[in-house]
């Protein structure tokens, strides 16, 4: 029987259809002067907004997405869509960012390849696509059009922002540049700065791109695409995101059709079910993700590290005003506990009004995406304990 979609689309809960906005600025001469002196202009920001903005304009939440996510977190862009946003169980009417009383903001950054202007988009100057020619971004320089947008919607501080991993990173830095701007704070599953660990793996990621033949130097838009490449790239960093205790619910050492191949003939790639998943993994993102914004964005992750220009994390954090959560994972092993005790130390150090939970859950780095009713209270309880 076909999915009535409908039921999901009207479902109380839901947001329900959402369109997507886009934000120009930056038009020459007066482009964006990004972190290393170039500068990139016109900029387009593609972003979505859910429920209704106050009187007072106070009840704002700014959602910083992670690597691969974009501005539609929320409801369906069309009847037709198979699955919500990407942290739908967390917005919308009675959800912790509850759309009866928040103003709920999420943008796609620049660099990305989901309506904002990255490598993908067509560079004005030249009429083709820009690719390498597309200038190194910062996760500074992300947040530059963010705070554009926020002025463009008359919103002068937020209500909270929050973000989960890369979203965590844009948070953190958020409030560094704009320490006056929130109100309130949700730093989840981050780190202040990648270790080498974490660099390797997209180190790999980026290089299985690079090598594909297709790619062409960046210059694949009209021809075959290296989505071989950009397919192992997303397997290798979705390993990342589980753990595995998760892997060995979900897969174990399952064969594929419930048992072995006895055949004379070897399968070195798909014998596995979890060999299979990553499979699927990788064939579905090259659907939806460009092979150069990954590597832009990738080593915007690797070069992050907040203490930039200071002595130290804590002098890095001194000027926030915000009431801060940070939040870990016991299972997170890309962005372990530690990481987010550094950010806890250097807040408590500067006295910055600071919750702390390691949260007990199974699946890893990706456990802020899993539908699970205790976090759904910890975010409601958090934005409570800050007003409205």
């Amino acid at each position: 029987m076909e999915e009535d979609k409908s039921d999901k689309i009207n479902d109380p809960g839901s947001v329900g259809l959402v369109k997507t906005s886009y934000f120009k600025f930056a038009d020459p001469p007066d482009e964006l002067v990004l972190s290393n002196g170039s500068k990139l202009g016109p900029i387009t920001i593609a972003y979505e907004t859910y429920g209704d903005l106050n009187h007072e304009k106070s009840n704002a939440i700014l959602i910083f997405h992670a690597l691969t996510g974009d501005a539609h977190a929320a409801g369906y862009n069309s009847p037709e869509d198979r699955k919500p946003g990407w942290w739908d169980i967390m917005i919308g009417p009675g959800k912790p960012f509850d759309t009866d009383k928040y103003f709920v903001i999420c943008s796609n950054v620049i660099g990305g390849c989901k309506g904002s202007t990255g490598p993908s988009s067509i560079n004005p100057a030249t009429g083709k696509h820009y690719g390498l020619s597309f200038p190194i971004l910062s996760i500074k320089d992300m947040l530059v059009p963010q705070k554009k947008l926020l002025d463009h919607l008359g919103i002068r501080k937020l209500f909270c922002a929050a973000g989960g991993s890369m979203g965590g990173m844009q948070l953190l830095q958020w409030l560094v540049s704009y320490p006056d701007l929130s109100q309130g704070a949700m730093i989840i599953a981050t780190s202040p700065t990648h270790t080498a660990q974490a660099i390797a793996f997209n180190s790999v990621g980026r290089y299985t791109i690079i090598e594909d033949p297709n790619w062409n130097n960046g210059d694949y838009y009209e021809s075959e695409k290296p989505d071989k490449g950009l397919s192992i790239a997303r397997m290798i960093g979705h390993i990342t995101y589980l753990s595995e205790e998760s892997m060995h619910r979900k897969f174990g050492r399952k064969f594929i059709d419930g048992k072995q191949s006895l055949t004379g003939t070897a399968d070195f790639t798909k014998e596995f079910e979890v060999e299979n998943y990553l499979q699927y993994q990788g064939e579905s993102f090259i659907k939806r993700f460009d092979a150069n914004s990954y590597l832009y964005i990738t080593k915007a992750i690797d070069d992050f590290d907040i203490t930039d220009g200071f002595e130290n994390l804590a002098d890095a954090l001194k000027e926030i005003k915000a009431r801060c959560f940070v939040l870990s994972f016991t299972s997170d092993w890309l962005y372990p506990k530690e990481q987010s005790m550094k950010i806890v130390k250097a807040l408590k150090i500067n006295g910055i009004e600071t919750t702390y939970t390691n949260f007990e859950s199974p699946y890893g780095h990706d456990s802020f995406l899993i539908d699970d009713e205790r976090l759904k209270r910890l975010f409601a309880g958090f934005l409570k304990s800050i007003g409205v």
